[in-house]
């Protein structure tokens, strides 16, 4: 990963009453940064998951344990091709979740719950998650897509 700008740093509790301030700031700097209606709504969406998850079963529900959040622009690469993106990334200190547990549920399996993850994976172009001096950190990145100038203009 190359250059990146902090744009913001969000410091909350993990009580699921602050998650609508994160939505409603991170609603409004996607559509900022240029990110179509639809597209800012899925990034909404996906924080918002992922979010919930740290609460629900890192921190199992505890209100009022630390959850970081970093919103940066940068330059990273997709399919090899370098390109901006908007980077999110959330740190907690809670329970580290098993890598075999983070695969979330088929879609066929109807009933309700459990869909967070492919909603995440689904809305992002890149998810990773990773334990790095004691926090459990989730990576998301959203590509900017720059409409390409026309030809003969």
């Amino acid at each position: 990963m190359g250059r990146s700008n902090l744009l913001l740093k969000m410091e909350l509790l993990s009580n699921p009453e602050t998650l609508c301030a994160v939505r409603g700031a991170l609603g409004q700097l996607a559509e900022k940064l240029g990110f179509p209606e639809a597209e800012c709504r899925a990034i909404v969406l996906a924080v918002d998951e992922a979010l919930t998850n740290i609460i629900r079963h890192a921190y199992r529900g505890d209100a009022d344990k630390p959850i970081e959040a970093y919103f940066r622009r940068v330059q990273d690469s997709r399919n090899g091709a370098p390109g901006e993106a908007l980077e999110i990334v959330l740190e907690d200190r809670g329970v580290t979740v098993e890598g075999a547990k983070l695969c979330g549920r088929a879609l066929e399996d109807v009933k309700p719950g459990g869909l967070g993850l492919h909603f995440i994976h689904e809305s992002m172009d890149k998810v990773e998650f990773r334990r790095k001096i004691g926090r459990n950190q989730v990576r998301l990145v959203k590509f900017l897509h720059v409409s390409e100038p026309r030809k003969g203009s």
